[in-house]
C-alpha cells in the first residue's frame, strides 16, 4: 500500500463510522474538488448499495455556472438524493441581510441557510471536505467535530481521538461535522484525483475568462461583483484552486490544462489554496469566527 491507499482506507473507515453511529447524516457538497473526492470515496465505501445519506448543497445564487452544471450531471450519474438550501430564501425570509458595497458577498450568509437546512431535515452529522492544511482554524478541528444545539463550534470542547476511535455521542439538538479527509493535503487530493481519474468542473483547469483585479486578486467578471468604472476587465488565462461563491473566490494566473501541470504548480506554490479566498482576509481570525457561528 502506498500513502494514498492509507489515506483512502482511513476516509472510507470514517464514512462507515458515520453511517454506523448516526441516524440522519448528510454529505455537504460544494461542487469543489474536495467534496467531489468525498463522493468518490462514498462510492467505494457503500457501493453497490445506495449512500446512507443525501448530498446537501448550500446555493448562494452566486455560484460558478460550471459548478452547478457539474453538480447536476454528477447527481444524475450517481443516482443519489440532492437537497439544496438557497441563500436567496434566507434573504427573502429576512433571516439575513444582503451585504452592500463593492466587496459585498453572500458567502458568510451561507451559515444561516446551512443551519436552517440541518434543522429542517434533522441531520445529526454533516460530512464535509475540510482539511487541516487549508487554514489554521481548520487545523483545530477533530475529525468528529461536535456542534451545540445552536450549530456553534467551540474549539475548547474538542474530543480526543486516540487510536482512531471516534465518539459520535451527542445530546438532543446537537450535531457533528465530520471531516474524512482532514489528514489529506491539497497535493494529496490532486494526486488521488489523478490516480482515480476523478472528473472535475472545468474551472479547475486553465481557461480564458474575463477577470478584474480587486484587492490584488483576479476575480471572475460576474455581474454581482458590483463592477464599476474603476474596474478594468481583462481576458486572461486562469484557473481556480478552490471553488466557492464567485464574489470571494479568486483565480490564479495559469497555463495548467493537465493534472500533471496542476500538481507541478502546487508543488512550486508558496501560497495556500485558501490564499485565493477573499473572505479569509477580512481579519486574522475570520475563518475561526465563521466556524464558531456554524460555518462549514
Amino acid at each position: 500500500m502506498d500513502y494514498l491507499d492509507h489515506l483512502e482506507a482511513e476516509a472510507i473507515y470514517i464514512l462507515r463510522e458515520v453511517a454506523g453511529q448516526f441516524e440522519k447524516p448528510a454529505l455537504l457538497f460544494s461542487g469543489g474538488k474536495d467534496s467531489i473526492t468525498l463522493v468518490h470515496l462514498a462510492k467505494k465505501a457503500f457501493r453497490p448499495g445506495k449512500f446512507p445519506f443525501p448530498l446537501v448543497h448550500i446555493d448562494t445564487g452566486h455560484n460558478f455556472p460550471e459548478t452547478i452544471t457539474f453538480r447536476d450531471s454528477l447527481i444524475e450519474d450517481i443516482g443519489e438524493k440532492l437537497i439544496v438550501g438557497y441563500v436567496q430564501d434566507s434573504i427573502d425570509q429576512g433571516k439575513v441581510v444582503e451585504q452592500t458595497g463593492k466587496n459585498a458577498s453572500r458567502n458568510a450568509l451561507q451559515t444561516v441557510t446551512l443551519l436552517d437546512t440541518i434543522s429542517k431535515h434533522g441531520f445529526d452529522a454533516c460530512i464535509g471536505g475540510a482539511r487541516r492544511d487549508e487554514e489554521k482554524a481548520r487545523a483545530k478541528e477533530r475529525i468528529f467535530s461536535v456542534r451545540d444545539e445552536f450549530g456553534q463550534w467551540d474549539p475548547k470542547r474538542q474530543r480526543p481521538e486516540l487510536w482512531s476511535i471516534f465518539n459520535g455521542k451527542i445530546n438532543k439538538g446537537e450535531n457533528v461535522r465530520v471531516f474524512p479527509i482532514s489528514n489529506w493535503t491539497e497535493l494529496d487530493v490532486w494526486n488521488y484525483i489523478k490516480r482515480e481519474q476523478i472528473a472535475l468542473p472545468s474551472i479547475y483547469f486553465s481557461h480564458e475568462r474575463e477577470v478584474i483585479t480587486r484587492n490584488g486578486q483576479l476575480m471572475a467578471a460576474a455581474p454581482f461583483l458590483n463592477i464599476d468604472a474603476d474596474d478594468i476587465i481583462q481576458r486572461k488565462s486562469v484557473r481556480f484552486r478552490t471553488v466557492g461563491d464567485m464574489t470571494c473566490t479568486a483565480a490564479v494566473d495559469s497555463t495548467a490544462t493537465e493534472l500533471d501541470d496542476i500538481i507541478a504548480e502546487i508543488k512550486a506554490s508558496t501560497v495556500s489554496e485558501r490564499g485565493a479566498r477573499m473572505d479569509d482576509k477580512v481579519s486574522e481570525a475570520a475563518m475561526e469566527e465563521r466556524k464558531k457561528q456554524g460555518y462549514f
